[in-house]
């Protein structure tokens, strides 16, 4: 088959090298548009292969496009009868979306639906992305703290460790953690869900226990809804650390629906000055009350990062992880040049 990979509107890249090498070694013809990898660090000169495109001829050229955000896409009227492969979590009215890829006939695969299933492990996009903005969460609190993360003995006195205090463990809370205790803090996780527990611990860190949390096993790592009784809970119990911390990064969030959330405007007024809160959910409301989606905010004192696209700032290694979970997502659903039945379980969740 042919597969074109288009220049995104990020620094991030849905093919590298190396993968590419993967694609021609199955017998696919790719093509990529010009200075696709250029952001990322990949010149085209390390495109083995691969022809090069103005973006017109690369659509006309291909049979399934791919990107990494489907805001890179342009009109779909462009892509009629084409098989489209990218990360549609980002449009806005997914009714308007499944509207145009049924006018314009296109065959549409959302890979941020992709199965949390451990056969779709090596396909999950967003796993891959969480990890590098749990690092980058820490990294970024760390510019931003006026103090340093270690304890410190010197002459002059010593400088006790900063106190970090993560809001959910799932992919990004558990690289977050690990990140943290590196740097040398001290570390309290909090996540509705009892399995986390173990995981939190094994990285050195004291887990913040509330009783009472609803868990569903189905919801593919993420956590769900839960009772007023349990947030009141939560609450009380998070406060108490949260006036005390240093650094604080949220990761929280209900897959389909808004953050919840787990900061109030009240408990950010009696956080100290110099603060620093990392909203890694903030494209979906974010888990702090006075969080703003791409801005950094200070209240008081207490600076707010809102940001959930960490993983762009570390464009050359999201590229790869990126790009190889495109890689096994199109080894799982393409055999002998042609789709699977649509009865495939990740084919049917990613399908739009």
């Amino acid at each position: 088959m042919q597969f074109g990979f288009l220049k995104d509107n990020e620094p991030r890249v849905s093919i590298t090298p190396s993968t590419l090498d993967k694609f021609i070694s199955l017998g696919h013809k790719v093509f990529i548009e010009k200075n696709a990898g250029f952001q990322s660090g990949f010149s085209d000169s390390e495109y083995n292969n691969a022809t090069f495109y103005s973006r017109k001829d690369l659509i006309n050229n291909s049979d399934i496009i791919l990107s990494v955000s489907s805001s890179s896409l342009g009109s779909l009227n462009d892509y009629e009868g084409k098989i489209l492969i990218s990360n549609f979590s980002v449009d806005p009215n997914r009714e308007k979306l499944k509207k145009e890829i049924e006018k314009n006939k296109i065959t549409a695969f959302d890979l941020s639906m992709i199965p949390r299933t451990t056969i779709a492990q090596s396909m999950d996009i967003l796993s891959s992305m969480a990890g590098l903005s749990g690092y980058k969460a820490i990294i970024k609190a760390a510019e931003l703290l006026p103090k340093i993360f270690p304890m410190t003995i010197t002459a002059a006195g010593s400088i006790k460790p900063v106190k970090v205090v993560i809001l959910g463990a799932g992919v990004a809370g558990l690289q977050a953690i690990a990140t943290a205790k590196r740097l040398g803090a001290i570390v309290e996780a909090s996540d509705p869900r009892q399995a986390a527990k173990e995981e939190v611990l094994s990285l050195g860190a004291k887990f913040i226990e509330v009783e009472g949390a609803v868990e569903d096993k189905s919801a593919g790592g993420y956590a769900v809804k839960q009772s007023k009784e349990y947030l009141s809970k939560q609450k009380e119990e998070v406060s108490k650390r949260l006036v005390q911390a240093d650094v604080v990064i949220t990761t929280a969030q209900v897959f389909g629906s808004k953050s919840p959330v787990l900061i109030s405007k009240s408990i950010v007024e009696k956080m100290n000055s110099g603060t620093v809160i990392v909203d890694l959910a903030s494209s979906t409301g974010g888990n702090c009350e006075l969080t703003q989606d791409s801005k950094i905010i200070d209240h008081n004192g207490v600076k707010i990062v809102g940001n959930s696209y960490l993983s762009t700032e570390l464009s050359h290694d999201a590229s790869n992880l990126f790009s190889n979970n495109v890689f096994n997502f199109i080894n799982h659903i393409i055999k002998d040049n042609e789709l699977i039945n649509e009865s495939d379980d990740i084919l049917k969740s990613c399908k739009i």
